[in-house]
């Protein structure tokens, strides 16, 4: 068997009965390598065969299980039927339409032929009928007895059918009885205080659920033996995280233990009062920043906390104490407004600062880089150009990373390991405007220590948020010119650059135009991903200093771009968003003292969905509220921002639907890190392909 860390794209079959290579290769493409990978291919629904129905009982859009003769065969001339069978049992008759027909099954499917068949019954022209039923032939006088149990239906690829995939899982289980490698990890004690079958046990229920069991418990996954298996890949992932964790602290860092002077001079020179938030998480941090050991933290806040003075006052930290500092941004226009707001601040105070990014060019790269390699930049701001060869940093000792969730894996890992010196570790500062709710965070984060800024500076406005349908454009736009003739800016989002006749959404491009031959006397700029990056800096640049009173953008202008006088903030297709997204756009206005307004402009007929997401949206701005109902709608990859990185890829378990069991999950995982350490090694190579490299982020 090939073991989950060999795994290649070659196709040599792993020693099971019925996979050659070919079949390998069908397997490989749903990234099944390894019996073990086979086994935790987990069906995604089931049916219940276990039953036959009399041809009389079957009701159109049910799925059933008929038994009868081939009483006629017709090939029908015109249209896609190809073949056209009639079966009859002792209560009536049923039609088999096939619209493609294998050489084999023309030699089954005639008359006198007895089958069983499976499939999903439909009104048809000639009465009811089943297209392309699964069928076996049933021999005469032999017993042949149905299903004794449900039949699980697998997430398939083009080469695998649900039959080959049924015989290589009883294969699997087999080999699973057999296999001495294949053995019970977990300690005997905590399936017995909780209950919990072995793991044998619950692969075998899953693969092969007991007729008595209500199917819709098993789509649920409220069975014990479902939660069994949720449970171990759980405690595999905690334990991996407190595992890094653990390294991580055993690691050496430089800890900063000089004066605080220049950073107690930064909090003086600011012309606002931090709030108490903020100087809870400031100690929290200056703490951290004290150990010998680096930091590892996370800093979650709704839009608009003050993260970024939290930020600078880290940094500042270690300055003073004559190392160098990092931070990351996530996009050009980010790390050029961080850099604005820190020159700012820092320049008064004697700080030298060093800005790289894909913007960045010929001398004042290269005069970037050096004042990096010798020192003399005390702070560097910049993109992913951060990490890139040709940067080497004097002594890096603090990396702050913005909107942490934007950056794979292998991006947060690189600006790490340019900070890796002989003998330190530098500490890390990850920060996320994207409220994460506790639960999730508990256990998505256990490697890291979390601050929460859950208190919005004074001062701020509230935003009234209003749900309109597209036909009530006119009213926003006349909203809108009102706006700007009081000398307020406006943002109008569209999700898409270009039109789309499937999503039917209203392309950026073409709204600009049209908001320009209505409002003649405004003047409108445009901004989106596929223009240049100096295109982009320019669009935003003069919405910033005013001289653009609309922009007209696709969601790029999400995250961190700061416009207190904009107080107008325009969706269009806003049930096209989820609540986190709605969010962070919403929060680009109410950053000044001026009351501010968003407008979600949505096409009819909505979902259900949409319309809980919308009425979330008037309802609250609380971020940490719209998280968790985020949270509860579209799931956790969606939340964190890794469905595209892939840190979520979970086999079984689902944060959400398991959350019950997450409190015995983190005791499990303490008493087996404390009594049975034994088994951490063993358990992480079952269940996590990336648990290593993540950690070391």
């Amino acid at each position: 068997m090939r073991s989950k860390k060999e795994k290649t794209p070659s196709v040599a079959p792993f020693r099971l009965r019925g996979v050659g290579k070919q079949i390998a290769k069908h397997l490989a493409r749903l990234d099944i390598h390894s019996v073990q990978d086979l086994l935790f291919h987990l069906p995604s629904r089931y049916q219940d065969r276990t039953q036959i129905q009399a041809i009389r009982q079957l009701l159109p859009g049910h799925e059933a299980v008929v038994e009868g003769v081939v009483k006629a065969v017709s090939t029908p001339r015109q249209g896609r039927t190809k073949l056209l069978c009639e079966l009859k049992d002792e209560t009536g008759s049923i039609w088999l339409r096939f619209f493609h027909v294998l050489p084999f099954q023309s030699d089954i499917l005639k008359p006198g032929a007895r089958l069983r068949c499976y499939h999903e019954v439909r009104q048809g022209p000639k009465g009811l009928e089943m297209i392309h039923p699964e069928f076996q032939v049933i021999i005469q006088d032999k017993f042949q007895p149905v299903d004794p149990h449900l039949t699980p239906i697998y997430p398939a690829t083009e080469g695998l059918s649900q039959y080959t995939l049924r015989k290589l899982t009883t294969n699997a289980l087999a080999w699973m009885e057999n296999e001495p490698s294949f053995v019970e990890l977990l300690p005997l004690a905590v399936l017995q205080k909780l209950s919990m079958p072995t793991l044998k046990e619950a692969l075998r229920f899953v693969h092969r659920p007991p007729r008595d069991i209500p199917v819709s418990h098993l789509v649920e996954n409220k069975t014990l033996p479902q939660k069994r298996l949720a449970f171990e890949e759980l405690l595999a992932h905690r334990i991996s995280l407190l595992q890094v964790k653990h390294r991580f602290q055993a690691q050496g860092s430089l800890p900063f233990g000089r004066s605080e002077k220049l950073s107690e001079k930064f909090l003086k020179s600011l012309p606002f009062q931090l709030t108490q938030a903020q100087q809870r998480v400031i100690a929290e941090i200056r703490q951290d920043l004290n150990q010998a050991h680096p930091m590892l933290r996370l800093v979650q806040g709704d839009v608009g906390s003050g993260k970024t003075v939290i930020a600078a006052y880290a940094m500042l930290q270690a300055v003073e104490n004559g190392y160098q500092a990092a931070m990351m941004a996530p996009t050009e226009l980010l790390a050029e407004q961080h850099d604005r707001v820190f020159r700012r601040w820092l320049a008064p105070l004697g700080i030298k600062m060093a800005f790289l990014s894909g913007n960045v060019k010929s001398r004042a790269r290269i005069s970037a880089l050096k004042s990096i390699e010798r020192g003399e930049a005390q702070v560097i701001l910049g993109t992913h150009a951060l990490f890139q060869e040709a940067v080497t940093f004097s002594r890096l000792a603090l990396v702050v990373v913005d909107e942490q969730h934007r950056f794979g894996v292998h991006q947060r890992a690189l600006l790490r390991q340019k900070g890796i010196q002989a003998d330190y570790y530098p500490h890390q500062l990850v920060m996320t405007a994207t409220p994460i709710p506790r639960t999730l965070a508990m256990s998505f984060y256990a490697d890291l220590d979390v601050s929460v800024i859950d208190e919005l500076p004074p001062g701020r406005t509230p935003i009234m948020t209003s749900v309109m349908t597209n036909a009530r454009r006119e009213e926003v736009i006349a909203r809108i010119r009102e706006a700007c003739e009081e000398g307020r800016q406006v943002y109008w989002v569209c999700p898409l650059i270009e039109e789309s006749d499937v999503l039917n959404c209203q392309a950026a491009t073409r709204t600009a135009e049209m908001l320009q031959q209505q409002l003649p006397e405004i003047k409108i700029g445009l901004i989106h991903g596929r223009l240049r990056a100096e295109e982009k800096e320019g669009a935003m640049r003069l919405f910033q200093q005013g001289e653009t009173k609309l922009l007209v953008a696709t969601t790029v202008i999400e995250v961190g771009v700061d416009v207190p006088n904009a107080s107008v903030m325009v969706i269009e297709n806003a049930e096209r968003l989820g609540l986190s997204q709605l969010h962070q756009l919403r929060g680009r206005v109410g950053r000044g003292a001026v009351a501010s307004h968003c407008v979600l402009l949505y096409q009819p007929p909505l979902s259900a969905l949409a319309k809980e997401r919308l009425t979330v949206m008037r309802e609250t701005t609380d971020g940490f509220h719209i998280a968790q109902r985020d949270l509860e709608l579209r799931g956790p990859g969606e939340v964190l921002g890794t469905r595209q990185t892939g840190d979520l890829a979970f086999k079984v378990a689902d944060l959400i639907r398991d959350s019950e069991i997450l409190p015995i999950v983190h005791e499990a995982a303490d008493f087996i890190i404390k009594q049975h350490d034994e088994i951490i090694q063993p358990l992480m190579r079952r269940w996590l392909e990336k648990g290593e490299e993540y950690g070391k982020v």
